[in-house]
């Protein structure tokens, strides 16, 4: 199976390219995301290659990058995902997003990929939730990153209550209150606006 490959780049489209490998010409797909990180034509080339292999053809898949390379495959892994619909949520997503989307269970935000409709962005967000991990370790939060995150978050919204003439052990009620009655995550805003209706109920 071929992982990788080095050579010319001898044409470029949007949807594939020929690369030049000491004479032979492979023709590989790319997402519009290789797409625009690619170099002049006739320059030097190396690829990350998803050999995709059918009964009636072998095709390859190139990508700029090795998580946009384990995106793909992980996209592939999903019941009704093929390689035409993989490259088409990685053409409209980069891979920070895709992972973002998947955790958050954003379903609106998968269904903007063209071709994606309600039933498959549901069955992503369902089926790819717990293989994340298999990509890039950096563009998955760990649960210690999260908790700071949400740590930080507190603390900024406790500042700005307390700012506005609140006590601190009020505002403090008020945050773990907010945190609590909401299920999904909240952003700084929302948790301050959340926590000024709880005390505005006192």
């Amino acid at each position: 199976m071929i992982a990788l490959l080095t050579g010319r780049l001898a044409f470029k489209a949007p949807s594939h390219l020929a690369l030049d490998v000491q004479g032979v010409g492979y023709e590989v797909f790319i997402p519009l995301s290789t797409y625009y990180n690619l170099p002049n034509v006739q320059d030097s080339l190396t690829l990350s290659i998803h050999t995709h292999v059918r009964e009636d053809a072998i095709q390859l898949f190139g990508f700029s990058t090795p998580q946009e390379k384990d995106a793909f495959v992980l996209l592939l892994s999903v019941s009704g995902i093929g390689p035409k619909s993989a490259l088409g949520i990685l053409s409209a997503l980069p891979v920070s997003d895709l992972v973002s989307a998947i955790q958050s269970g954003d379903v609106e935000k998968l269904e903007t990929v063209p071709g994606i409709g309600k039933k498959s962005a549901g069955r992503l967000v369902l089926e790819l939730k717990d293989k994340l991990t298999k990509l890039h370790p950096a563009l998955v939060p760990s649960d210690a990153q999260l908790l700071k995150g949400r740590d930080e978050q507190f603390d900024d919204a406790l500042s700005a209550l307390t700012n506005l003439g609140y006590r601190t052990s009020d505002a403090k009620e008020a945050l773990k209150a907010a945190q609590q009655l909401c299920s999904g995550p909240l952003t700084l805003q929302e948790l301050i606006r959340e926590s000024l209706k709880k005390l505005a109920r006192g």
